[in-house]
């Protein structure tokens, strides 16, 4: 009977060493190492909406692979090469250079991710949580929360900067001044970022890619 009970004890000790331990994730996730950045600024008071993209956008993954969302993007570099700015408008992106970007002290963005937080799983809908980036702009670097959505392999986030902090200020009165009719005097302070990659993954409906 001894024998047998140390058995079962050692068999029991076995099956539970090979588990994934209490909120691990078990399942591979794979990420592009390509991603998409737009952005959308405002004009006049009525708050129109003036959208675009980067043409050339460097990103550097921290993991291609990895157990969980964290693992596998925290770390992540991205750097935007701000004079490629592309709105499908080349005389709107000659100016936008010319009395936006060129008036900053680089023409370059460089993001970081610093961390990230899942919202509490909720099953048969999307993946939601907070990414904390960290934006470094005419060489001033702040830490931004954008909220995530991961859905059917696409990762995606967005979130907001205001370019007076980044001390953006006489940036943002060249480009007024500029388009002062266009903008009907009125170039709004805050910026609306996004960005998307493709993420494949392994996960059971009920499972929380953390």
């Amino acid at each position: 009977m001894k024998k047998l009970l140390l058995a079962i004890g050692l068999l029991y000790t076995i099956s539970h060493a090979t588990q994934p331990a209490a909120g691990t994730n078990q399942y591979l996730l794979k990420q592009s190492n390509k991603i998409h950045v737009e952005w959308r600024a405002y004009k006049t008071f009525a708050k129109i909406g003036v959208g675009g993209t980067f043409t050339a956008v460097n990103y550097t993954p921290a993991k291609l692979e990895g157990n969980n969302f964290k693992e596998l993007l925290v770390g992540s570099k991205v750097q935007i090469e701000t004079t490629t700015v592309n709105t499908d408008d080349p005389q709107r992106d000659k100016t936008l250079v010319t009395f936006f970007f060129h008036q900053l002290s680089k023409t370059t963005i460089d993001g970081v991710i610093k961390d990230i937080h899942a919202d509490p799983y909720v099953k048969g809908k999307p993946r939601t949580g907070i990414i904390n980036v960290m934006f470094t702009m005419n060489e001033k670097s702040l830490v931004i929360p954008m909220q995530y959505k991961y859905d059917i392999d696409r990762f995606s986030a967005q979130g907001t900067i205001d370019i007076a902090d980044f001390n953006a200020l006489p940036a943002l009165a060249s480009i007024n001044k500029n388009c002062y009719d266009l903008h009907e005097g009125k170039t709004w302070r805050d910026v609306t970022i996004s960005f998307s990659t493709t993420i494949k993954a392994s996960l059971p409906d009920d499972s929380a890619a953390k």
